[in-house]
């Protein structure tokens, strides 16, 4: 008999011992999770000095999922009001480059709990029909955001449409602007690749890219091929300038966003006031996919779309050095204007 009950506490205690250290070994794994996602996060009202307010990251997270309810019709706007949440005009806008990585950097900002992204290209200041419906329709197509938060939109269309300055200035003289770009070279081939993939969807044929950017008439390079012309920067950032000062530009290194995109990152925190947020637990690199995927936290993990990253068309490389020889001067005037000096060939 009393061999049995040695017996039946061994097995209790057995028991006990491997719920104690189950429970542990959960504690353990809550914790450094919940370090990881930094539940206090302190930000800025308005580009102000840092530290001014606090915003809870955890509530951010259930914001997120609140919102996703709400574009399904199954939140109530009165749940919305409860939690403060309001559609905000934008405090900074990604105005281009076209084929920079616009939407790379968008979501890549996004990663930073005191930034909310328009998910959609809105158009308004490019498009003369969206730009009647007024101020209060392009609000509208905001996302929904705490007001501590920031919300940022991206239309690349914006940098290079003339009437685009003077209508971002006269909604806000003070915006923060963001200019993504690459290689002039390498992001005309981009560009021309993209045209090309939507060609070959609908069976339509298309020039070379070399016919398109040599003038066959001068075999000089044609200024008239747009996407020769949006790769002229400085043509673009001068009408940008008669608005707005050099110093509420910040630019972006795209080619470098795709190699090393957390010291870019930073750069933009830093450009917007925001508190450092963003770290290397947030990129990993997708050797599958060939570039840096975005994680958000232990659960949720996002890759751009697959049309990101296309294999370029082999371009005849006399070409090539035509189109960086004519680049060159213009690359120069665009380091001497911004400050900044790219590793362009």
């Amino acid at each position: 008999m009393l061999f049995k009950q040695q017996a039946w506490l061994r097995q209790k205690l057995l028991v006990l011992g491997s719920l104690a250290v189950g429970s542990l070994l959960y504690l353990v794994a809550r914790v450094g999770s919940l370090d990881r996602l930094q539940p206090i996060c302190p930000i800025e009202g308005r580009f102000g000095a840092r530290g001014q307010a606090e915003f809870p990251l955890r509530a951010l997270q259930f914001k997120r999922g609140l919102l996703h309810e709400f574009r399904k019709g199954n939140t109530s706007k009165e749940q919305v009001r409860l939690h403060d949440l309001v559609q905000q005009l934008p405090k900074a806008i990604i105005i281009g480059v076209r084929k920079g990585g616009t939407r790379a950097l968008l979501e890549m900002l996004n990663l930073h709990p005191a930034v909310v992204k328009a998910s959609q290209e809105i158009h308004f200041f490019d498009n003369d029909e969206n730009y009647a419906k007024g101020i209060e329709w392009y609000r509208k197509k905001m996302p929904f955001s705490y007001p501590q938060q920031i919300t940022i939109e991206k239309s690349p269309a914006y940098f290079i449409t003339e009437e685009v300055p003077e209508r971002i200035y006269k909604m806000n003289s003070s915006i923060k602007l963001l200019i993504i770009v690459r290689e002039p070279t390498t992001r005309a081939i981009s560009d021309y690749t993209q045209v090309l993939e939507g060609k070959e969807r609908k069976n339509k044929t298309y020039y070379k890219f070399e016919k398109l950017a040599i003038d066959p008439n001068t075999c000089e390079v044609n200024t008239k091929y747009k996407a020769v012309r949006t790769s002229i920067y400085t043509k673009h950032l001068e009408r940008w300038l008669k608005y707005f000062p050099i110093e509420q530009f910040h630019i972006v290194d795209g080619d470098r966003l795709i190699t090393e995109p957390l010291p870019e990152l930073q750069l933009v925190e830093k450009f917007l006031n925001l508190p450092p947020r963003i770290s290397q637990y947030n990129l990993y690199f997708n050797a599958t996919r060939g570039f840096y995927c975005l994680r958000f936290n232990i659960i949720f993990n996002k890759c751009l779309a697959g049309s990101k990253g296309r294999i370029h068309p082999e371009v005849d490389p006399s070409v090539i050095t035509k189109l960086r020889k004519f680049f060159h001067p213009f690359n120069q005037k665009f380091y001497q204007i911004t400050g900044r000096t790219l590793n362009w060939p």
